[in-house]
């Protein structure tokens, strides 16, 4: 059998899962090059190019053996059905509360031969969906979901209508997997989730993400604690001073912004406005010298006009991000931004996401500059041909001359210069 993935890291993991436990019961996993009998495609529909790309592969697994059996399972196959219903090629569409469960569903088909869909309602799931232990891992860090599910409902967002409402992860089962991992030899787990900052939330007892992430930072073995994409309101002088006593967390945090200009955040329905957002990043730098922030950004969000998209470059070149990942707005049907008035044409939208592109660019390769000269510690992660390259813990690209045997080693390197986005040293 054959697995394909879309989307996040929250994916990357659940398919590692899956996979897992199809090992356990003695499939055999191939790759893409060979043929397989099962092809699993765990979907994303995050954007309309998520959708596609989605679609496009279900119908392709025929091509390479007609008699296989195909599956579409999690984000899209959950609020798209009646899409996939189409597609005559796919034998089994399963939810996102069936892919725990998806090696009964398969063996059922397998019995029965008879097309079906299985999606029960995500938002009446209230348990976080354990696939056991998983150890999802990404070069040389492990990721580590932690929670799953929204409540945010950003008027943009699809999301909470396909994963649900928020579920947290049982604290000591999160700590015996990574203990597991560190076991292993793993120096750095990143800690995701649909919307991590919400971790806890749905406990009875009060816990949160930092009770979290004070449990991890005393594992022995872990070196690095990296958090995925943070909701920006959880950065608080509060939480700043438990933060900064974890000698293990990364100096790199993702606070998804999404807009420059409050008009445009209002009917986003974000839970900020960019004065506080600003409080945020001054926290941030304040309490990290050496601290690198990224971002994402939405552009052509209905409604936005030229004045609402000058806010947000100015914005953007004032605070001066590490990195901007830069989304053109894309329409999804069941939310509320798409039926909002003014629609932003296409080439609008082009047009603003070049511009934030060459701005984010920019930033990088100044920020990048700065380092030169300067010596940094750096988790190696690849070799290849006499290099070897990784990140430090704000999470910038170092690549430099060395053997194989420095892999998963985190080494001090001086940096001599700037080669496109990354940075270029000695040991």
């Amino acid at each position: 059998m054959h697995f394909i993935h879309y989307g996040c890291k929250v994916n990357q993991y659940e398919t590692n899962g899956m996979i897992q436990n199809f090992i356990k019961n003695n499939y055999e996993i191939v790759n893409f090059s060979q043929k397989a009998d099962i092809y699993i495609v765990n979907t994303c529909t995050v954007t309309n190019m998520s959708d596609r790309k989605s679609r496009q592969i279900l119908r392709r697994t025929k091509e390479l053996n007609p008699n296989a059996i195909v599956v579409a399972v999690g984000c899209y196959a959950q609020v798209g059905k009646e899409n996939l219903e189409k597609i005559p090629e796919i034998d089994l569409i399963l939810g996102t509360n069936e892919k725990s469960k998806i090696q009964k569903y398969v063996e059922n088909f397998l019995k029965n031969r008879e097309k079906e869909e299985i999606i029960s309602d995500v938002m009446k799931n209230t348990t976080f969906d354990n696939f056991g232990e998983v150890t999802y891992t990404d070069k040389t860090r492990a990721v580590i979901k932690v929670q799953d599910g929204c409540d945010r409902y950003c008027s943009y967002c699809i999301i909470p209508y396909a994963r649900g409402r928020v579920r947290s992860r049982n604290m000591e089962e999160i700590i015996r997997e990574i203990n597991k991992i560190a076991k292993e030899g793993i120096k750095e787990v990143v800690i995701t989730g649909i919307h991590v900052a919400s971790y806890g939330k749905d406990f009875k007892e009060k816990l949160e993400l930092i009770d979290l992430l004070e449990e991890i930072n005393k594992i022995d073995g872990i070196e690095r604690i990296r958090l995925g994409s943070l909701e920006p309101t959880i950065i608080t002088q509060s939480f700043i001073n438990r933060l900064q006593k974890l000698e293990k967390i990364c100096h790199h945090f993702h606070l998804s912004l999404q807009s420059g200009c409050n008009e445009t955040l209002k009917r986003m329905n974000r839970k900020y406005t960019t004065e506080e957002f600003e409080e945020v990043v001054k926290l941030l730098r304040k309490t990290y010298s050496d601290v690198e922030l990224t971002t994402d950004i939405i552009v052509g969000f209905p409604g936005e006009t030229d004045e609402e998209f000058n806010k947000t470059y100015n914005y953007l070149s004032r605070i001066k991000f590490y990195k901007m990942h830069i989304f053109k707005y894309s329409q999804r049907k069941g939310t509320k931004a798409a039926a909002m008035e003014n629609q932003i044409t296409p080439e609008k939208k082009e047009k603003r996401s070049k511009k934030l592109i060459e701005l984010s660019n920019k930033n990088q390769k100044e920020q990048n500059e700065k380092y030169i000269g300067k010596q940094v510690e750096v988790l190696f992660e690849e070799y290849e041909k006499n290099q070897i390259k990784g990140h430090t813990s704000n999470y910038i690209m170092v690549k430099a001359n060395g053997k194989k045997e420095s892999c998963n080693k985190i080494i001090k390197v001086k940096i001599e210069k700037c080669l496109g986005n990354e940075l270029i040293g000695n040991i």
